[in-house]
C-alpha cells in the first residue's frame, strides 16, 4: 500500500512539473496542444495497476519533461 501511495505521489509531481514547464512555452496554440496531449497521456493511464507499468510510465513522462524543456529553451 505505501509503495502505490509513493508511485502516486511521484505521478503527480510529474503531472504538476509537465504543467508547469508548459505555462513556459511562447506559442499559445502549442501551449493549448501540450496541456491537451498531458490530460490524455494521464488520464489514459490512470487505471493502470501494474507497478512495473507504472514506473516505466513514469520514467518516459521524466523523459517527455526533458525534452520539452530542452525545446523550450531552444526556442528562447
Amino acid at each position: 500500500m505505501s509503495n502505490q501511495f509513493m508511485l502516486r505521489q511521484q505521478v503527480l509531481k510529474l503531472y504538476r512539473n509537465i504543467l508547469r514547464a508548459i505555462r513556459e512555452v511562447p506559442d499559445e496554440e502549442s501551449k493549448k496542444e501540450l496541456i491537451q496531449w498531458a490530460r490524455t497521456d494521464f488520464k489514459n493511464n490512470k487505471n493502470q495497476t501494474d507497478e512495473y507499468a507504472i514506473k516505466m510510465l513514469i520514467f518516459h513522462g521524466e523523459s517527455q519533461l526533458k525534452h520539452l524543456r530542452q525545446n523550450i529553451a531552444f526556442s528562447r
